[in-house]
């Protein structure tokens, strides 16, 4: 290719790139109504793969609607769902987590981040750590990054030794086989990206200080180790791939196929159906002829600066 084109494709990838963080704006507003009344300009800037942003959206919002009958019926049957988001650095996972929950109720569904495991937690059992978030009955469960921090990061960057990720690979498919055993639907999602997609991702995370707090000093040297990575996810996918709890790869070049791809995946690994409401009626507010409000005094209100 050309440098004209060159240039040409890297500041459409920009667009993009800056489009999407206004869309996460958007979304959170993104209703029916609004859908309906967005400007025929609105899909202007398009991804390569011609997903427009009308399009994008109008998906996005049926799929979180089935989310939220999927959520239903997790409560109503007390299910148990975990599902592990894992992959390289840069590569979508929080995106996709984000419009998982975006519209669920965060007391059925919520995220696990972990921070570095502390010195007390370097000394237990490896999974202990883990296992307190695990759902409860009509509970879901989000890892962003999981127990596969062994197989991964900590191999790759020197926080265990061989006998240790030996003995994980030795363990997992023995610890997922009991979650499923004592009825948690456990769903593993890994997020692939490309050398060259990933090298852009983060340079432009490099010059946008809104997103600068996403690189650390290990995104950074994952970087350099692209290729150590590499050959650490291509054991742990082979190792780890059991029929109780399998892998499934998320493709994420694209970002908004990669989470429409990876939602509609996740609607149809737990059969579900509507579940019966009982009519919400807002009742009447009582009044109190004796009730006389008290204003608030001046200095506890927030300036009005805007």
């Amino acid at each position: 290719m050309s440098t004209v084109g060159n240039g040409t494709n890297l500041e459409r990838r920009i667009q993009e790139e800056l489009a999407d963080s206004i869309d996460e704006e958007l979304e959170q507003e993104l209703g029916d109504d609004l859908l309906a009344r967005l400007p025929e300009g609105i899909a202007d800037i398009d991804s390569p793969q011609g997903i427009d942003r009308k399009a994008y959206f109008t998906e996005l919002l049926r799929l979180q609607r089935e989310l939220i009958r999927l959520q239903d019926w997790v409560v109503a049957h007390k299910l148990k769902l975990v599902v592990l988001f894992e992959g390289r650095d840069s590569a979508g996972k929080g995106g996709a987590i984000k419009r998982v929950t975006q519209r669920l109720n965060p007391r059925v569904c919520r995220t696990v981040a972990l921070p570095a495991p502390t010195e007390r937690e370097r000394s237990q059992w490896y999974f202990q750590r883990y296992v307190p978030h695990l759902p409860a009955g009509g509970e879901i469960v989000l890892f962003d990054r999981s127990w596969y921090n062994r197989a991964g990061v900590e191999r790759v960057m020197g926080f265990c030794g061989p006998d240790d990720v030996e003995e994980f690979f030795r363990t997992v498919p023995e610890f997922e086989r009991m979650l499923v055993r004592s009825g948690i639907i456990l769903v593993k999602y890994w997020f692939s990206i490309t050398d060259a997609e990933q090298n852009l991702r983060f340079l432009m995370r490099i010059h946008d200080p809104l997103k600068q707090w996403k690189l650390s000093p290990m995104d950074l040297e994952s970087r350099r180790r692209w290729e150590d990575y590499t050959k650490a996810k291509e054991e742990m996918l082979a190792r780890t791939h059991i029929p109780e709890a399998r892998w499934w790869v998320v493709e994420g070049n694209d970002k908004r196929r990669a989470r429409l791809n990876c939602i509609h995946h996740l609607l149809q690994q737990v059969p579900y159906s509507d579940v019966a409401h009982q009519p919400i009626i807002l009742p009447q507010r009582d009044h109190k002829p004796d009730y006389a409000r008290t204003p608030v005094p001046p200095e506890l209100h927030v300036p009005a600066v805007y």
